[in-house]
């Protein structure tokens, strides 16, 4: 048992860090917020019921150990001790635009509809295994990835009532050079929301 419960705390660790990074939003933090979750896991593994869903038990103990960081730290940042560099917009080439304004849409979606849309789209959790990880029903789960998809898609598409495959082509002017470009690339976001 030992060894099967390192093995399998060795392959969820991948998992781990993208949930991590989904809650922590910061590379380092996720980092931290992981080491910490599998020392909490190793510490409590006499717990562990084998037979039971592993990746749901570690990913609670990850979103608990989150949590409770969080209650601790309560840090606060004055706006002036930020350096300016961190409202500058760089120049970039569009994909990178592109990336910037999901990874902008993602930030303002709730913490709850976010961690559960990255379990489902980047994890490939079920519905019932994100439900088991956060302690909600199945149905909050589905209802949660489903807002986090509907709003993303108002915010990226910036169209509410119009089908998604219409969409695309609405994005950007018709007379726009660019267009074919910005389509693909409002194709490829759909796929994520």
């Amino acid at each position: 048992m030992h060894d099967d419960f390192h093995d399998q705390l060795i392959a969820l660790l991948p998992k781990l860090r993208i949930q991590a990074l989904a809650l922590t939003r910061n590379r380092a933090a996720a980092e931290d917020l992981v080491q910490d979750a599998v020392a909490n896991a190793l510490a409590a593994q006499e717990s562990f019921m084998p037979g039971t869903n592993f990746a749901a038990w570690m990913h609670r103990i990850l979103r608990n150990r989150f949590i409770s960081t969080l209650r601790k730290q309560r840090e606060t940042t004055d706006i002036d001790d930020v350096p300016m560099s961190a409202f500058a917009v760089s120049g970039a080439h569009e994909d990178r635009l592109v990336l910037k304004e999901l990874g902008r849409a993602l930030a303002r979606l709730p913490a709850d509809q976010r961690e559960a849309l990255f379990m489902v789209v980047l994890q490939g959790l079920s519905y019932e295994e994100v439900a088991s990880a956060t302690a909600c029903a199945v149905g909050t789960a589905k209802s949660r990835v489903f807002r986090a998809r509907r709003q993303l898609q108002v915010w990226l598409l910036g169209e509410e009532d119009r089908p998604a495959a219409t969409m695309a082509h609405a994005v950007v002017a018709p007379s726009c050079p660019g267009r074919k470009r910005w389509a693909s690339r409002v194709s490829d976001l759909r796929a994520l929301v």
